[in-house]
């Protein structure tokens, strides 16, 4: 799975919209659906802050495993 598309669906599956989520990473809603959308690239500051924000590990959420681990 593309780590873009696991934003998504993480995202999705905890009732966020790109607004609220966009406010967690100091970017604008539009500014958040660039990363989701590809037009953007994920930066290694905003994976940090995603990783804490949901307690998911970074190999989760860019996909190099299917199964959730919380964050360390």
């Amino acid at each position: 799975m593309d780590y873009r598309e696991r934003l998504r669906n993480i995202r999705e599956d905890r009732d966020l919209t790109q607004a609220q989520v966009g406010r967690i990473l100091s970017k604008s809603q539009q500014g958040y659906n660039h990363i989701e959308t590809g037009r953007a690239e994920l930066k290694i500051e905003d994976l940090i802050t995603l990783c804490q924000y949901y307690n998911l590990s970074a190999d989760y959420i860019i996909g190099l495993i299917e199964k959730p681990k919380t964050f360390k």
